[in-house]
């Protein structure tokens, strides 16, 4: 059976299923995954590039922040960091080099976190986008939640009433659309918990509440598909085969991590968070190389980290004393 058969017979016998269970299977089904599966997403023969693929550079900014702030914790204190989505481990890889001594545990979505508490850092590197969400619609002064069924052999939207948790969603206009964020604040909520002293970096695509209010951003939602190399609004079209992501609410991610306590810094660029890394050595060690060639390959990877993802993606940076 494959996935697409898989998900049309929990549908059959329960009803239209919410996107939030038709995302987890497409990409998380333990055997026909995206994830799972064993394909490679990443990359030129794959359907995406991230910050990881570009390598040691993002690896030596992002371990040379690290060692920040590990200098500002008593020596004696055993610095670990905990990455939620690794990947490929390209990054857990290149900062281990560059700070051997340093303990990093690398945990995909859905495997068990440390039972130990973290005293150090939270790595989430496009995490949030890949956990799944509700997609809801602005109706009536209410909302309607865009459920997944059948027509024939096709997959559709179904639509319901909504009267679950909308908390921490942007407020729009009629007709809008939005995805709701319950599971990202749910895995702050934990990551506070687990995290003993240190902080939380959240690099990612996204949104802030005003953003949208002011219709400035995503009036139909932010799902998007992903298959080599091209976006594909249609989210419900070959699951397991493609990537499906959604932007992410910094807002509400905000929010969460002040009601647990934390200490939330203001929301940056990636380039503005990988320029103030860089500047005290004017990038000198994220470009150590041998030969003249090697450093302009590593000037280029650092242009794409700054231009062409840098105002895309954003940080945030949260703290627990």
């Amino acid at each position: 059976m494959n996935l697409k058969h898989a998900i049309a017979a929990e549908i059959r016998a329960c009803g239209p299923m919410s996107f939030e269970r038709f995302m987890e299977l497409a990409l998380y089904h333990p055997e026909l995954g995206y994830y799972p599966s064993g394909r490679d997403p990443f990359g030129k023969s794959g359907d995406y590039f991230t910050n990881s693929q570009l390598q040691p550079v993002f690896g030596r900014l992002i371990a040379q922040h690290l060692d920040r702030w590990r200098q500002q914790m008593a020596a004696s204190a055993q610095f670990s960091v905990l990455e939620l989505g690794p990947g490929r481990g390209e990054t857990g890889r290149e900062v281990s080099r560059c700070i051997p001594d340093m303990d990093w545990v690398g945990v995909e979505i859905g495997n068990p976190w440390p039972s130990r508490p973290i005293t150090g850092a939270i790595l989430c590197n496009e995490f949030f986008d890949a956990l799944p969400v509700n997609l809801l619609e602005r109706r009536g002064g209410g909302w309607i939640e865009r459920r997944v069924g059948l027509s024939g052999n096709r997959f559709t939207w179904h639509d319901t009433d909504f009267d679950g948790d909308t908390f921490g969603l942007p407020r729009i206009a009629e007709g809008g659309r939005i995805e709701t964020c319950t599971r990202q604040m749910q895995a702050i909520q934990r990551m506070a918990t687990t995290l003993h002293r240190g902080w939380i970096l959240v690099i990612d695509y996204g949104y802030t509440r005003d953003e949208i209010e002011r219709g400035a951003r995503f009036p139909d939602g932010s799902l998007m598909g992903y298959h080599s190399h091209r976006a594909d609004p249609d989210v419900l079209a070959d699951p397991g085969q493609r990537d499906i992501t959604a932007h992410v609410n910094f807002s509400a991610l905000a929010d969460a991590g002040r009601a647990a306590g934390l200490e939330v810094a203001p929301l940056k660029t990636q380039q503005a968070f990988l320029l103030e890394t860089g500047e005290a050595d004017e990038f000198a060690y994220a470009f150590r190389a041998g030969t003249e060639m090697i450093r302009t390959q590593l000037r280029l990877q650092l242009k794409t980290l700054l231009f062409s993802l840098g105002e895309t993606f954003r940080v945030l940076v949260m703290q627990k004393a």
